[in-house]
């Protein structure tokens, strides 16, 4: 296949990806005041994911500590799949499944919010993470993809971009999630 002809399908899949989102505008305001208002009250964002879903959860909590566009004073935020330390002692110690929900016993408190980002929502230490948020009184806001998986229905904010590719999902993540950044520099510049 030409390089020509693949990034025209990759273009495609961005355009109609992109022109379903109208619809999803509400779902996105809702994860924000819900994200805003946890750091009014005091409290902290904790993010996960697995693979580039980790790329993605490190960049929110990067954009909270530090700034996305203007200079603000820093937010708590922590992403839980950024200590190599702590995923490989509780990986070992624990298995897989809890290097999430592990990480949540110990820092997650009531008030918080914990934000995965998944593109199947069927691994078990995401399905494990959103119930230990809850056993905790944690929220939880899923950005997913496909059919949700078995994460659907376990947050109080979850959002399934209206694309089946998994390359569309991730960029549409980030879009959500800069939205998200956008609102927190508005209330908190």
């Amino acid at each position: 296949m030409h390089s020509t002809s693949i990034v025209e399908t990759q273009y495609r899949q961005l355009v109609e990806a992109v022109d379903a989102l109208k619809s999803e505008i509400p779902v996105i305001a809702r994860a924000a005041d819900l994200i805003i208002h946890a750091l009014e009250a005091g409290g902290k964002v904790l993010t996960a994911g697995n693979g580039g879903s980790a790329a993605e959860a490190m960049h929110m909590s990067e954009e909270l500590v530090g700034r996305f566009r203007t200079n603000r004073r820093s937010l708590p935020a922590l992403c839980l799949a950024a200590d190599a330390s702590a995923i490989t002692c509780i990986a070992n110690d624990f298995g897989y499944e809890r290097v999430f929900s592990r990480q949540i016993e110990g820092l997650g408190e009531a008030g918080d919010v914990l934000v995965l980002f998944t593109t199947s929502g069927n691994s078990p230490n995401m399905v494990r993470a959103a119930e230990a948020a809850k056993e905790r009184g944690l929220k939880v806001v899923a950005f997913l993809g496909r059919d949700g998986g078995k994460l659907k229905g376990m947050a109080d904010v979850e959002w399934i971009p209206p694309t089946p590719h998994g390359p569309r999902v991730q960029e549409l993540h980030n879009w959500a999630m800069h939205c998200i950044m956008e609102i927190a520099e508005a209330r908190f510049s």
